[in-house]
C-alpha cells in the first residue's frame, strides 16, 4: 500500500524523519506491506511538492547546504505557506513538525486543520496545537473520520501515550508520574553532583538541549504541557494549562538537594496527575523522592513515566535520549500505527 506523506517543518526532528523514512523504507515494506513516500515538505523558505514523490536525498541536501525546501528544482515555491503546501498537495498523512507555539500554536494549528478538512491523517511531534486545541482538533478529526497520533509529544521516543491510551485503555488510570523533561532533570542531576545551576544550564544550551531562552524549561511549563496532552488522550479529561498547578526548579538549591540526599530522597520535576474522587489533580513541581521510587534513579539524559491503574498494577518506563532521533522514531511510529 502506498502511502503519501507531506512532511511540514524540517528542522532537527523534520529532517531526522526523512532520514528515517529512507533508511528504513525496505524494513517497512516487508513488515507492514506500506510504501511511504514524501509527496510534499515546507519550512520556512517555502515549499515543494511533486505527486508521484519528492527524492529525500535532495531535501536533506538542499538543507545541509543551507538552503529550504523552495530551492527544489522545478517542484519548489517560495511563496507557499504551510498551509499551501497541504492545500495544493497530494498526500494521505500530514507529518507535521514546525516549532511549538504556545502563544497561538501557529502555523501547525492551521496547517493541521487544513490537512482534517481534507481528510488527511496526521502524524506529529509539535505539542502547542494539542495544548491549545485538543478538544477542537480531535472533534474535527472524528467528524472527517481521520486520525490525529502524537505520541511523540510526550518524551519523544517513549511511548508514553501509547501506555496511557491504547495499553491501558480498559481500565482507569488511578496516577500518573512523570519526568518527561530532559533539561531540568540534566540540571537537577549536575546539581546534585555539585555544580551550580548557572553551569549547568550552559552546559545544557552547549549541547543544544537547553534552548537560549529556558524558560518554558526551567520554569515547569514544557512539562505542564506534555501533561496537558496525557490529561486529553490518556486520562480522557478535557484539560487546558489553566487546571495545573506549575512550579519550576529555579528555587532548588544545592542545599535543597544535599538536604535531601541526607534524607535518603532525590529532588526531581515531576508531572502529577492522581485521581481524587471524580476527577484528577494535575500538578508540576519539584518534588522529594525517597530512594525507592522508580523515578528517583532516572538520571540526567533519562526520561521516565510512572502509571498505576486498577486493573494493570503499576507500569514503569524510561528512555535515554540525548538526541532527536527518538522523536522522529516517535513520528515515524505513529506513521505506521495509522494504518495498523
Amino acid at each position: 500500500m502506498q502511502v503519501r506523506l507531506a512532511v511540514v517543518g524540517l528542522g532537527n526532528v523534520g529532517r531526522r524523519f526523512l532520514e528515517l523514512v529512507q533508511r528504513k523504507h525496505k524494513l517497512i515494506q516487508e513488515r507492514f506491506h506500506l510504501d511511504l513516500i514524501v509527496t510534499a515538505a515546507g519550512d520556512t523558505s517555502g515549499g515543494a511538492e511533486y505527486f508521484r514523490g519528492l527524492d529525500v536525498d535532495t531535501i536533506l541536501e538542499l538543507k545541509r547546504s543551507g538552503k529550504g525546501v523552495a530551492a527544489y528544482s522545478q517542484h519548489g515555491r517560495g511563496e507557499m505557506t504551510m498551509v499551501d503546501v497541504v492545500r495544493s498537495c497530494h498526500a494521505d498523512v500530514l507529518v507535521e513538525n514546525t516549532l511549538t507555539n504556545l502563544t497561538d500554536g501557529e502555523p501547525g494549528l492551521s496547517t493541521m486543520r487544513e490537512a482534517i478538512a481534507r481528510k488527511m491523517h496526521i502524524a506529529t511531534a509539535n505539542k502547542g496545537p494539542l495544548v491549545l486545541a485538543y478538544q477542537e482538533l480531535f472533534a474535527l478529526a472524528a467528524k472527517q473520520d481521520v486520525k490525529i497520533l502524537h505520541s511523540a509529544t510526550v518524551a519523544g521516543g517513549l511511548p508514553v501515550v501509547n501506555i496511557g491510551r491504547r495499553d491501558l485503555g480498559a481500565g482507569t488510570i488511578t496516577k500518573f508520574e512523570g519526568i518527561v523533561n530532559g533539561t531540568t532533570n540534566h540540571i537537577l542531576d549536575a546539581m546534585s553532583h555539585g555544580e551550580a545551576y548557572e553551569a549547568a544550564l550552559k552546559h545544557m544550551q552547549e549541547l543544544g538541549i537547553a534552548e537560549a531562552d529556558p524558560t518554558l524549561d526551567v520554569d515547569g511549563w514544557d512539562a505542564a504541557n506534555k501533561l496537558v496532552i496525557v490529561a486529553n488522550a490518556c486520562l480522557r479529561r478535557p484539560t487546558t494549562l489553566k487546571d495545573l498547578r506549575v512550579q519550576g526548579i529555579r528555587s532548588i538549591t544545592q542545599q535543597d538537594l544535599q538536604n535531601a540526599q541526607a534524607n535518603g530522597q532525590v529532588i526531581k520535576l515531576v508531572a502529577r496527575a492522581v485521581l481524587k474522587g471524580d476527577d484528577y489533580e494535575l500538578s508540576v513541581k519539584p518534588e522529594w523522592l525517597d530512594t525507592s521510587h522508580p523515578l528517583a534513579g532516572v538520571r540526567g539524559g533519562y526520561m521516565a513515566v510512572l502509571y498505576e491503574s486498577d486493573i494493570n498494577g503499576q507500569i514503569f518506563a524510561r528512555i535515554q535520549e540525548d538526541n532527536p532521533y527518538p522523536t522522529a522514531a516517535g513520528v515515524l511510529r505513529d506513521v505506521i500505527n495509522i494504518y495498523q
